[in-house]
């Protein structure tokens, strides 16, 4: 299972953070012992590490005695971290961190801190297309990148029905411009039951 995702600057600043199991100790502690973990560690080792020094943050559910460990990338200015537990394979952490690497490019057009910033909620979106509550759904870039797309189209069109100053011609009385409102599908569905 997948524990915690982490994106830091080299600065140790957390630019994102996500948790799937509930904390002991505060976000902020955890934060600064696995950035002190991974910086701290020569660029020829390898990138996962075994993290006994965590379980005291995280409430370990096994009686089984099973060790966290800590997988990290470094790109450019940002370190991607999971936790994982040993049910998780530490190579495909990796290939995961890579997939979710390439979406975020797709997304913004080569990544950087400023978009993990101003774009948060998008950022969100897109580690939520790949992991939901500690365990991967997604890995093909294609899937998430069109699942990001047709999300992003559909928020355009319901701000632009929505909002009557909207260059996109979604003003007062131009709700049937080819957008069709919940309560029109919902009469168009009940209409057509007892037609089958």
């Amino acid at each position: 299972m997948i524990h915690a995702v982490l994106i830091f600057n080299t600065s140790g600043v957390p630019r994102l953070a996500k948790f799937y199991t509930p904390l002991q100790q505060s976000v902020q502690n955890l934060a600064q012992k696995i950035f002190s973990l991974v910086s701290s560690r020569p660029v020829t080792l390898c990138n996962f590490l075994d993290a006994p020094e965590l379980e005291s943050f995280l409430n370990q559910k096994d009686a089984d005695g099973e060790k966290l460990r800590v997988v990290y990338r470094n790109y450019a200015t940002l370190y991607f971290v999971f936790v994982v537990d040993a049910a998780e394979s530490e190579l495909g952490i990796l290939d995961l961190i890579q997939v979710f690497v390439e979406s975020l490019d797709r997304a913004f057009e080569n990544v950087c801190e400023l978009d993990l910033v101003f774009h948060f909620d998008e950022v969100h979106h897109i580690l939520s297309e790949i992991i939901q509550g500690g365990i991967v759904l997604e890995t093909n870039v294609e899937e998430i990148d069109h699942a990001v797309q047709t999300a992003a189209k559909a928020r355009k069109e319901s701000f632009a029905s929505a909002n009557p100053l909207s260059l996109g011609g979604g003003g007062v009385g131009s709700r049937g411009t080819g957008l069709q409102t919940p309560l029109g599908w919902l009469t168009g569905r009940l209409t057509g039951v007892g037609i089958r």
